[in-house]
């Protein structure tokens, strides 16, 4: 995995000796935000106006926490208002690193960075912390925006909206608090559930990650037998962000992290589901699953030190999902 400390490379994994063998995932140190008119966000610094063409965007195919800002990317419409750059999923000693060689990787377009450590040390010559996508980039003050997922997605949401974006509103005033509550406990059972499982370095920690996520799977199976999304009749955010756990569900978490109690597949509800929001216009171009399942496969040697890459399961994402008589 790595990190960097005071602004030097080293390559560490996650400890879990200090921790009872659970995985804990650290909090993202950049949080400014882009507004409509560059006033202060929720957090952090304003000056941050959006523009079409001042930001962008580094991110990873394999990531599920990226890969939320490329769908949103997509359903804004703002693909000429924000670049791109996506490493290679192959990390190892050095981290992200940007290789054309591997299919559908670029180069870093904006520094000609060998590794994404060395973007953050574009950021902060002094930086100590993990080394992350998505990373959301001001070219026009040479400035890391955030490396927050869940607070770029709300940015792309809304912010652009006078410059260009496509209508959509998927974080309504309404429905914020619902979306909010929803969130929580997707994310910490589900979207890092599948983590704390799979990093697990004890039977307690583990034991204990996989019934959390297997009540919230169950859960999530009986609240969408009875309404079309995790909110209502609404999309919302809250559903692309336990989608990108869902995708890699079948095709990497049952083997590599142990979550083989059900497959997505075994869930009727869940599975429409899923393929109702890959089927949505644009989705389907934002998974890469040859990204997908290299990095995780062939990346986390302590937990698959071969390599070796599993057949991995017929996702028939195609099929009819029906979603729309919910």
């Amino acid at each position: 995995m790595g990190l960097l400390v005071d602004g030097v490379w080293t390559d560490q994994w996650y400890d879990t000796k200090s921790t009872g063998g659970r995985f804990q995932r650290s909090a993202s140190q950049f949080r400014n935000w882009v507004t409509p008119d560059g006033s202060p966000g929720p957090t952090g610094d304003g000056g941050f106006a959006a523009e079409k063409g001042r930001y962008h965007l580094y991110v990873s195919y394999a990531c599920p926490w990226a890969h939320r800002t490329l769908i949103f990317r997509k359903l804004k419409g703002l693909e000429d208002h924000i670049t791109v750059s996506i490493v290679s999923p192959l990390m190892f000693e050095n981290g992200w690193p940007f290789d054309t060689s591997f299919p559908d990787a670029t180069s870093d377009e904006l520094f000609g960075s060998q590794y994404l450590y060395q973007v953050y040390q574009q950021a902060d010559s002094k930086y100590t912390g993990r080394v992350t996508v998505p990373i959301l980039w001001d070219k026009k003050q040479n400035k890391l925006v955030s490396n927050e997922s869940s607070e770029i997605i709300r940015m792309l949401n809304s912010a652009f909206d006078g410059v260009g974006a496509k209508p959509g509103d998927y974080y309504p005033k309404e429905l914020q608090e619902k979306v909010d509550e929803v969130n929580s406990w997707v994310y910490d059972t589900v979207n890092n559930g599948v983590y704390k499982a799979g990093f697990a370095t004890s039977q307690e920690a583990y034991d204990e990650a996989i019934e959390k996520l297997f009540e919230s799977l169950d859960r999530l199976e009986k609240l969408l037998g009875e309404q079309r999304y995790l909110t209502g009749d609404k999309l919302t955010e809250a559903d692309i962000r336990l989608w990108t756990t869902l995708i890699r569900f079948d095709p990497v978490y049952i083997t590599h992290f142990k979550c083989d109690k059900k497959r997505i597949l075994d869930y009727p509800n869940l599975h429409a589901y899923m393929r109702e929001i890959y089927q949505l216009p644009g989705v389907e171009e934002t998974v890469n699953f040859n990204h997908i399942r290299s990095h995780y496969f062939r990346s986390h040697k302590t937990i698959n030190p071969t390599g070796v890459i599993s057949i991995g399961p017929n996702m028939k994402l195609d099929v009819p999902h029906g979603r729309d008589k919910k």
